[in-house]
């Protein structure tokens, strides 16, 4: 799938919203990919897992038995992406502000793992994963999204497949172009959410 074949899913599922967002990082931004209204079509999850699922094949990271996901943004892309990759899906969850495997996930030392996330910015949660299945002895040979809005400027501490690149700027509470400042600013993500 091509940019504007993957943002016309978005856009068909009134996923791209417009406004002042306080995006999980922190940063503010006058877009937000609000990727639960694709997940809530699962005919359009499908389609774009389906070719990130190619993408990552095509890529060249060679075998890996498991596909892991940082919860809670990553758990659907992770699962439809897992399915068309022939391979288990399993799920990262904070717990104390770290992420941990529950629920009686298990990874083996040195076993080769791909972590799968929905939207990277600043690439905060997929390094937070990584580091989490490191220190659990899995080798992580590369994370994949389905959309990288920093264009491929996060460093997630592994090489990153993006199923799409859609640059969106986003700037430090302090440090707002005025137009964006003129606007209340909303926060519709997960992350910090009671």
């Amino acid at each position: 799938m091509t940019r504007d074949e993957v943002l016309a899913v978005f856009k068909q599922c009134g996923a791209i919203l417009e406004g002042h967002f306080i995006l999980s990082s922190g940063l503010r931004s006058p877009v937000f990919l609000q990727k639960a209204h694709v997940f809530m079509h699962p005919d359009k999850a499908e389609i774009l897992c389906r070719a990130l699922a190619g993408k990552i094949r095509a890529s060249g990271v060679g075998d890996f038995t498991q596909v892991v996901s940082p919860a809670v943004g990553g758990i659907i892309p992770g699962y439809e992406t897992a399915r068309h990759l022939k391979v288990p899906a399993i799920f990262t969850e904070r717990v104390n502000g770290q992420f941990e495997l529950r629920r009686g996930f298990h990874i083996e030392p040195g076993e080769k793992v791909i972590v799968v996330e929905d939207i990277v910015s600043t690439g905060l949660s997929i390094r937070e994963c990584v580091d989490c299945l490191k220190a659990l002895g899995a080798e992580v040979v590369a994370a994949a999204c389905l959309v990288d809005r920093s264009a491929g400027k996060a460093d997630v501490g592994v090489p990153l497949i993006a199923l799409a690149e859609y640059e969106v700027p986003a700037y430090p509470a302090d440090a707002l172009p005025p137009e964006l400042a003129a606007i209340p600013a909303v926060k519709p993500g997960s992350r910090g959410l009671q």
